[in-house]
């Protein structure tokens, strides 16, 4: 669908030029006009629900962020000298304790297979954190429109967070593991200009760290508390399989999965009626 509207866009275009209706007077910048033109079109199709069936090569959109200070942070953690806000709930969650089922213990005696023992969680036990928040009082950043590369096909509502959710994928030397972003930090959530763009992180109290991890993911990258990694945004469709695929209301692979299982018992029910 996309080819045949940019070719039509640009047949469009070409008639403009030729009766001087184009914003542009040479040729040489018709194709920044065509492709304004097509930009315009798309905000106007309908958005498609994506519902994750396999995982393809990663297609390298967004690139890596290299030799990043990386702390391990957890839900329900309580306030220390470097983190003085409790982790009872998120930027983007009141109750992200409760949502989550309880304590995610860091304790390694404690968990087993990268989630606590005393709880399976609601949500994906493999999140993270970065220095941005899109949203402040209910309503989105001024910016945010501007620098969040997915802003506009993720956007459903004012105030409605387009970052919470999206997948990274953070690697230590050969080992890679995907999470979840969940919440906003360490120590800022203004740093759009590295976040989404080629600015390093800013010095803070724990050397500069720009991004937190889950005791899931200090695990299966076999972390440090205070460690380096690296890390790029990824599509859903590029997460391969992984125990970052088990749980969670929030994991798009679980309401996939979930959804399709409700088919099938309902396309059984139908069958027996008849």
């Amino acid at each position: 669908m996309r080819t045949s509207l940019t070719v039509c866009l640009l047949l469009a275009g070409s008639m403009a030029v030729s009766y001087g209706q184009s914003p542009y007077e040479s040729s040489a910048d018709f194709a920044k006009y065509a492709m304004k033109l097509r930009e315009q079109a798309l905000l106007k199709v309908e958005p498609q629900v994506f519902v994750p069936t396999s995982s393809r090569t990663s297609t390298q959109r967004y690139p890596w962020k290299a030799n990043i200070v990386t702390t391990v942070f957890w839900i329900g953690e309580q306030p220390t000298e470097n983190n003085p806000v409790p982790n009872n709930k998120s930027s983007w969650d009141a109750n992200w304790t409760a949502s989550y089922g309880g304590y995610d213990t860091p304790d390694p005696s404690s968990r087993r297979n990268f989630i606590p023992v005393s709880f399976v969680p609601r949500q994906n036990p493999f999140y993270c954190a970065l220095p941005y928040n899109d949203v402040t009082h209910g309503q989105f950043k001024p910016e945010a429109a501007l620098v969040i590369p997915w802003f506009k096909q993720a956007y459903t509502q004012q105030g409605q967070s387009v970052c919470k959710g999206r997948w990274l994928a953070i690697r230590k030397a050969n080992r890679i593991c995907y999470a979840q972003w969940e919440d906003c930090g360490p120590f800022r959530t203004d740093h759009f200009q590295y976040v989404f763009q080629n600015e390093r992180p800013k010095p803070n109290l724990n050397r500069g760290a720009a991004l937190d991890v889950s005791p899931a993911v200090r695990d299966y990258l076999g972390l440090q508390s205070t460690d380096v990694t690296d890390w790029q945004f990824v599509e859903v469709r590029d997460v391969p399989a992984g125990p970052w695929r088990n749980f969670g209301d929030n994991n798009h692979f679980v309401i996939a999965r979930r959804q399709t299982e409700q088919r099938v018992v309902q396309e059984t029910t139908d069958k027996k009626k008849k």
